[in-house]
């Protein structure tokens, strides 16, 4: 219930939408799409302006906890297991043992 009004306003937008345009100032379009010194001095700064290093002065406060080796996990560890013996661990609420999907 209640949906009748905001499907009404959401039809009135979308209405308004399609069939009344907004004033486009088609001459700047034009301008932009055309390009330029003007645009390609722009392009020039914003390239320069990108920072080659944004972490710089920057210090991650987990960077003690965090490496890069492999913290002796193997891959064992964290996949499901193959095979039925190794499922008594792995049981359903209802007390059957469950196989993982393969």
């Amino acid at each position: 219930m209640g949906r009748g009004r905001a499907k009404a306003k959401q039809m009135k937008v979308a209405r308004r939408l399609k069939y009344h345009s907004p004033n486009t100032d088609l001459r700047a379009l034009e301008r932009e799409l055309a390009g330029g010194k003007e645009a390609e001095n722009h392009a020039i700064e914003a390239e320069e302006a990108v920072d080659e290093e944004p972490d710089e002065g920057y210090s991650d406060p987990y960077a003690d906890y965090a490496s890069d080796d492999d913290d002796g996990l193997r891959e064992e560890d964290w996949l499901p297991p193959r095979n039925k013996s190794d499922l008594r661990w792995m049981k359903r609420w209802d007390g059957n043992p469950s196989l993982p999907p393969t």
